[in-house]
């Protein structure tokens, strides 16, 4: 062991020493390489932009907007020493042709089911090809109309929002206490995720105390933190290199990976018992997955790409949905409005939420600027161009970016910045909504689209709609303090440091 630890501090001095080498080439002035003709950041031979990269890791959104709306193609290419060649690109033709056109020339690709390998395994969000195709066909069935209308809203939402969410809030209102709203949304979305997915109620709402972290929330907390670190890393040796010598992070995420397979892995034994015995059939994904006889492993490994994508996502959005409020109460003031049209057992009903359009139309502008998934890359399989002409080598990362997108002037104008949900009104009636503007999914790329588009798209609405007009019908939520919160693009984006509120009754 010993020998291993000094051949490898010697790898790292090695490897130090190079860097100091060509550091000191480049400030004696050797000159960039040539432009390419997508405008990015300044490049050098060998280490390529490196140096502007790790200058820029903390501000890598922004980094990469600032230089697309400079771009006359929406288009970047960062080159880097260390990494694969990346485009990254704000063009909804782009977009379009990544994830349709040409789609089966853009994978995920072994270097992003690599990095997410360890945690979320064969399920359907890490493969391509055939195994992605079985399990999404596997799935599908679940997220169908019938399904919201006849389990999910009247039963599964309507259960945890009113008998767990909502007593929360009045509790919190009574006491004038401190939420962290960001926490609450995310033990709400991880409760009901696990509930239609796995046909299990974890009880994160429930747990204990709110000022304590239910462990198997924070095993997925810091799995996502962890791999969400090995993707931002200027090497990606870095993190294979801890992994192999189980240290640091890596040793961190090996433990909560464990954590969740063993939480997943008795549920699954459970279910299989409790089928075998009695043939029952259930509403859940993992009881159809048992039922259609499906191996252990793909159980497991579904299921947790789901529980990641259910409870991230949508509690991103709300979570962002309420700042925003927050800080624009005449919006705030027409989603009461009309919220109000419904007594409480209406609103519940599926075509009730429907009608609620100022409602959505908040939540896409919302998401517009707080994009839940910031970036979403593939690899190249062969060579190829891109509508906008940009070159794409056989192996490069190709990164669709919502967040820069959202940010476009091109794409939405000149008060891009600002929060307006009347942007995606089409038609009024009589002072009223009576359609919202039908924006292309590659225009707007929060759900993904062409054959990879997001299954639980309608779900999601749904439940957002949902929560959000419960808690509006009822409280005022307000931040305790005016600062402007950070937005950070983990695997999933989050608010960094939580969102800490005050509830009061309306």
């Amino acid at each position: 062991m010993a020998t291993l630890l000094f051949m490898s501090v010697l790898l790292i001095l090695s490897f130090l020493s190079l860097l100091l080498i060509l550091y000191t080439l480049i400030q004696s002035k050797i000159r960039p390489a040539r432009k390419v003709l997508n405008p990015g950041p300044t490049s050098y031979p060998i280490i390529g932009c490196l140096i502007s990269f790790y200058k820029n890791r903390r501000r890598l959104l922004d980094w990469y907007t600032d230089m697309l709306s400079v771009s006359a193609s929406q288009t970047i290419i960062i080159s880097r020493f260390g990494a694969r060649r990346t485009i990254v690109t704000a063009n909804p033709q782009n977009v379009e042709y990544i994830l349709k056109t040409n789609f089966t020339n853009f994978p995920k690709g072994k270097p992003f089911t690599e990095i997410l390998g360890d945690f979320l395994g064969n399920g359907i969000f890490n493969v391509d090809g055939d195994l992605w195709y079985a399990q999404r066909k596997l799935v599908i069935h679940h997220f169908n109309a019938k399904s919201l209308k006849d389990s999910y809203v009247e039963n599964i939402l309507k259960e945890e929002v009113e008998k767990k969410l909502l007593p929360v809030l009045e509790s919190a209102a009574a006491e004038c206490k401190i939420l962290d709203l960001q926490d609450l949304l995310r033990r709400l979305a991880f409760d009901l995720v696990c509930k239609v997915s796995l046909g299990y109620d974890p009880c994160c709402l429930e747990y204990n105390s709110l000022d304590k972290t239910h462990p198997i929330v924070e095993a997925f907390d810091l799995a996502s933190e962890m791999c969400a670190r090995r993707n931002a890393a200027p090497l990606s040796a870095t993190w294979k290199f801890k992994r192999f010598l189980d240290l640091g992070s890596e040793k961190r995420l090996r433990e909560a990976i464990k954590i969740i397979h063993l939480f997943i892995n008795e549920i699954i034994r459970g279910r299989i018992g409790l089928i075998n015995q009695s043939r029952e059939e259930k509403s859940d994904l993992l009881s159809k997955m048992v039922l259609d006889g499906e191996e252990d492993g793909i159980m497991r490994d579904t299921m947790i790409s789901f529980i990641m994508a259910g409870r991230d996502t949508t509690s991103s959005a709300m979570t962002w949905l309420f700042y925003l409020l927050s800080c624009h109460p005449d919006v705030e003031n027409e989603v009461v409005k009309e919220i109000k049209v419904f007594e409480d057992e209406d609103l519940l009903k599926y075509e009730s939420l429907k009608e609620l359009r100022w409602l959505k139309a908040c939540i896409c502008e919302s998401m517009r600027l707080f994009p839940p998934v910031a970036w979403d890359s593939k690899h190249a399989v062969d060579n190829d161009f891109l509508p906008d002409g940009t070159r794409v080598q056989a192996g490069d990362r190709v990164t669709y970016f919502p967040y820069g997108m959202g940010r476009m002037k091109d794409l939405w104008g000149e008060d891009r910045f600002e929060f307006k949900p009347g942007r995606w009104i089409s038609e009024m009636e009589d002072g009223r909504i009576k359609a919202l503007k039908n924006v292309g999914p590659y225009k707007f790329p929060v759900f993904q689209a062409g054959p990879r588009a997001c299954l639980g798209k309608e779900m999601a609405f749904v439940q957002m709609k949902y929560v959000v007009a419960s808690i509006l019908k009822r409280f005022v939520i307000r931040p305790v303090t005016a600062n402007r919160p950070v937005f950070v693009p983990l695997l999933t984006a989050h608010m960094a440091r939580g969102f800490k509120v005050l509830v009061q009754r309306r």
